[in-house]
């Protein structure tokens, strides 16, 4: 159990690192898209992403029990940016590359927060 608990705080710690990657990606994707989207869609995204960094943050920190909840909030909040991308492509206001490289930048973030849910879930802890 205790090995267990180690891979999954070394999980939390990679989270980190790769939501920073993500971020700073998108955040010069951002400021390349039209003008009256970037204050639009652009904020919207940017404050999804910088709650999601907070919650990654905050989940050290608050009991193990409350975890869960936490942790379903970062996935609600990478499916929002899947779904913010989407329209970011389908108006053409991204390339299909950018937006394949965001979403396996996402899909990555993704399978990191499954394996956590899956975790504590199944702990019920």
């Amino acid at each position: 159990m205790i090995e267990k608990k180690q891979q999954i705080n070394n999980e939390q710690l990679k989270l980190i690192p790769k939501l920073e990657e993500y971020i700073q990606y998108m955040l010069e994707i951002i400021l390349k898209i039209p003008r009256t989207e970037k204050f639009n869609i652009g904020n919207e995204y940017k404050n999804s992403m910088y709650s999601m960094l907070e919650n990654v943050i905050y989940i050290s920190k608050i009991k193990e029990e409350e975890r869960i909840n936490i942790i379903n909030k970062i996935d609600a909040k990478l499916n929002c940016q899947r779904i913010y991308l989407r329209i970011m492509y389908k108006n053409k206001w991204i390339d299909e590359k950018k937006f394949k490289v965001a979403i396996s930048k996402i899909s990555e973030i993704g399978k990191i927060v499954g394996g956590l849910i899956k975790y504590y879930a199944k702990n019920n802890i």
